[in-house]
């Protein structure tokens, strides 16, 4: 974004934006989990406008003002008419697909990070850049495979799960300073004076001085700029409320539209990014505050007699964390930090691009289903949830579409019509809901587009899409505490249990054979 807009947008102005995310959307925000600062597509928005509206002689900045208070309007209508009881027919499908697309957004802004060290700096550099990268990509990914092992005290993996990224960034950006690697002249991150915009400006942008032709020309880019925030900080909102965490604090979709409007606003009068919901950053912090218990494996087998299952007991729920980032981020824009940001190679950044791309593609729903078609069948086990789907056809046909929708997205932002993006990442919404019906089973989607959130989290937007399909219908739920059972309807006798959870965590999907009668009125049962 700092060379595609002509030095607009540098690391002081995405410092600030991350800023104002983080300290709003944690004091005020109904769900403080989720993390706020610059994104990938957001980035594509914005130098998509630079590349039409500058050519015109349009003040940049101002016009980018103008998008922002239009979009503020744009959220508060939004969330004063409840639009964001639309969520409820946001399933994994959509939210899969859009991840798959931001993993990959990451990936190439490493890629073009390192194609231009040729240019920039020489071979030498480019090859050393390349080098780099990957080194910092693989020992950040090694820290996160030991952190999710069973080696060392649990202690140490979590410390080196939560801390190995940035550790790896500190020890790699040193790393170049050894040996023969000191006499190649690296290309580093670009910084300006502390506290000040990249560009010679004031913080608050004069949006008076602009074209009264222009006010108005950027209403359908708010429109568009609306468009992916409703849809992309939703969803970042239901990754990081997602199903495989046991929250008991409720959602609030209609206010945080809201707030995220007022920061559009701000952030167009101080000549900053957008900010908005992060992926994969919102459902990584959510998993950083769970708190995990040592229970006997229900699974295991004999070979496995005695071992302990690591089964997720809760969420520490709060806002401390998204407001302390918030301010130690506010911290790097001083004078002394700054120096130290302007150290780390760019071969270093692209490597951080690629372990977000990886750890994004490796959590993907988009992925998985990859990762299940590819595994021999015969050494698929049987609490796998795709192996209940009779048709292997069809979870072929699922992914098909799944990357169609994702290479249509990410083909159409590689051009100027990028700025239309966000119409076709929320068209997936209605071909999900009207068009994927008609070509599948409800009982395969059951399984193949499993909700995004618990119906506790969609409750406040109208409950789960897709309740009524087989697999989620019946009379109502039982619940045993401790180990939880939540079943959902009975068919020949036999008894689905759709989701079976112990202390809340959900461990598979069985279905077993069980007398008709235990629908009794005797509850006890």
């Amino acid at each position: 974004m700092f060379s595609k807009t002509d030095m607009s947008f540098g690391v002081n102005e995405v410092l600030l934006s991350s800023v104002l995310g983080s300290v709003v959307f944690s004091i005020f925000a109904a769900q403080p989990l989720v993390i706020v600062g610059v994104t990938g597509p957001i980035t594509v928005f914005n130098y998509t406008v630079y590349d039409i509206i500058t050519p015109r002689g349009t003040n940049y900045f101002s016009f980018m003002c103008w998008i922002g208070l239009w979009s503020l309007a744009m959220h508060w209508i939004l969330a004063i008419t409840n639009a964001c009881n639309a969520l409820t027919y946001v399933t994994r499908f959509s939210c899969d697909i859009f991840g798959f697309y931001v993993a990959f957004i990451y990936l190439q802004k490493g890629i073009q990070v390192l194609t231009r060290q040729w240019s920039q700096a020489g071979e030498t550099s480019a090859y050393l850049s390349i080098v780099i990268s990957l080194l910092v990509l693989m020992t950040a990914y090694a820290c996160g495979v030991l952190g999710g092992s069973n080696l060392f005290h649990r202690y140490v993996r979590k410390f080196v799960d939560d801390y190995g990224t940035p550790l790896t960034i500190i020890f790699f950006t040193g790393f170049v300073h050894i040996g023969h690697m000191r006499g190649v002249q690296l290309q580093t991150l670009p910084t300006s004076k502390a506290f000040y915009p990249t560009q010679d400006r004031d913080w608050f942008i004069p949006f008076w001085d602009i074209h009264v032709y222009d006010v108005f020309l950027a209403i359908p880019f708010a429109i568009l700029l609306t468009i992916l925030f409703y849809f992309d900080h939703n969803v970042s909102s239901l990754i990081a409320q997602g199903t495989e965490f046991p929250l008991r604090k409720p959602a609030g979709f209609h206010w945080d539209i809201f707030l995220l409007g007022l920061t559009t606003g701000l952030s167009g009068l101080l000549g900053i990014p957008f900010p908005n919901g992060l992926i994969p950053q919102a459902p990584f912090h959510t998993a950083s505050l769970c708190v995990a218990s040592s229970l006997p494996d229900p699974s295991e087998t004999r070979a496995s007699k005695g071992h302990a299952a690591r089964v997720v007991d809760h969420v520490v729920e709060q806002r401390v964390s998204n407001l302390a980032q918030g301010l130690l981020t506010l911290g790097t824009m001083t004078g002394p930090l700054l120096r130290v940001l302007h150290l780390i190679p760019q071969g270093v950044l692209a490597g951080l691009f690629f372990v977000m791309g990886v750890r994004a593609l490796q959590g993907n729903g988009v992925t998985k289903k990859m990762v299940f078609l590819a595994r021999d069948a015969a050494l698929t086990t049987a609490s796998d949830p795709l192996g209940r789907v009779e048709r292997r056809q069809a979870v072929w046909w699922f992914v098909g579409l799944e990357v169609v929708g994702f290479a249509a997205t990410f083909a159409i932002s590689q051009t100027i019509a990028a700025i239309g993006f966000p119409v076709l990442v929320l068209a997936l919404v209605p071909v999900r809901t009207f068009l994927l019906p008609r070509f599948f089973a409800a009982e395969e989607l059951a399984v193949l587009d499993e909700a995004t959130a618990s119906p506790f989290t969609m409750e406040s937007v109208g409950g789960v899409f897709g309740d009524g399909e087989a697999g989620r219908v019946g009379a109502g739920s039982l619940r045993i505490e401790k180990t939880k059972f939540e079943v959902f309807g009975v068919s020949n006798s036999s008894l689905v249990w759709l989701n079976a959870s112990y202390l809340d965590q959900t461990i598979n999907h069985e279905v077993i054979q069980a007398p008709t009668d235990l629908f009794s009125s005797d509850k006890s049962r």
